[in-house]
Order: C-alpha cells, then sequence, then structure tokens
C-alpha cells in the first residue's frame, strides 16, 4: 500500500496572520482544497491519519478523516523546520497502517530530495504546491516510487 504525503492547504498570507503561526488556520480555497483531498482519497483502504499538529495541516485532513471515521494524529515529526531525515524514518515506520500524512512546504521537498537519494524513481522534481500530494510506493521497508499530484482544480474540485 502506498503512503500519501500531503503539503497542507491554502492558509491565506503568512504576514497577514498576527497570531502564532502554529494556529494559522486554512482559508476558504484551503478548505475547498481539504474538500477536494476528501473525495480523492476518500474511497481508499486508508488506514491511519499523520499530521504536523500546525493547525492548517490538521485541518487539511479534517474532512478526510470525518470520512473515514479516524482521528488526526499529530506528530512533531512533520513540522515546519523538522529533520527530514527524521520525516523519513516516521513515514516508513506509518507505512504499514496505510497512512495519510500532512505536512509543509519546506519539509516535504526535503523528504522527496533524500526519497530520490536512496533510490526512488520519479518523473517529477521535488515539488510541494499547496493542496498538493505525493504517493508514494514501497517495496518491503524502501519507497520505489513517487508520484506527484498537484491540487485539484478549484472550479471542478477533483483532482488528478
Amino acid at each position: 500500500m502506498p503512503v500519501y504525503l500531503v503539503r497542507h492547504a491554502h492558509a491565506g498570507s503568512r504576514a497577514a496572520w498576527s497570531g502564532d503561526d502554529l494556529h494559522r488556520p486554512l482559508s476558504a480555497k484551503g478548505r475547498a482544497q481539504a474538500e477536494s483531498l476528501r473525495l480523492r482519497l476518500g474511497a481508499l483502504p486508508i488506514g491511519h491519519l499523520a499530521s504536523s499538529p500546525s493547525r492548517r495541516c490538521v485541518e487539511t485532513l479534517e474532512p478526510l478523516a470525518a470520512e473515514l471515521g479516524l482521528e488526526v494524529e499529530p506528530r512533531v515529526e512533520f513540522l515546519e523546520g523538522a529533520d527530514p531525515d527524521i520525516a523519513v524514518r516516521t513515514l516508513l515506520e506509518l507505512a504499514t497502517r496505510n497512512p495519510v500524512v500532512s505536512s509543509h512546504g519546506d519539509l516535504i521537498p526535503k523528504v522527496i530530495r533524500r526519497l530520490v537519494a536512496g533510490g526512488m524513481q520519479t518523473d517529477t522534481g521535488a515539488v510541494s504546491q499547496k493542496g498538493s500530494l505525493w504517493i508514494l510506493e514501497l517495496d518491503g521497508d524502501r519507497v520505489v516510487r513517487g508520484r506527484y499530484e498537484p491540487p485539484a482544480p478549484a472550479a471542478t474540485g477533483v483532482g488528478s
């Protein structure tokens, strides 16, 4: 089973947010992206949801959590600025649970580069748009292929 790695959905401008950035919520666009993620993954045999403790990451998975009847587990290993080697190790530990993991735009490209350096094949560079998805295919305890899916078009609410 694959591991699904999601960049949190749109949360508006960091500069315009006056509170602690850990508590910055999704914008209306982000909530639509989160709903789109639910539509993309809700029928799959997902067994676990993990997320950076950042509100925007947790909120990205909440519609999917409601659909699947699962809780979102906050994991500091996926916070902004986290160590990518620890994030990769945690992804691999979670892999047997058929997870969806929500994280940040600084960490995901580093994770993808680490996986490519470890032998993962992909046709895409280490991109990570808000609301996007990496589908990581494993062979045993090794990620062998990564496929990037950009965020779903806002007009249709469905993705590629």
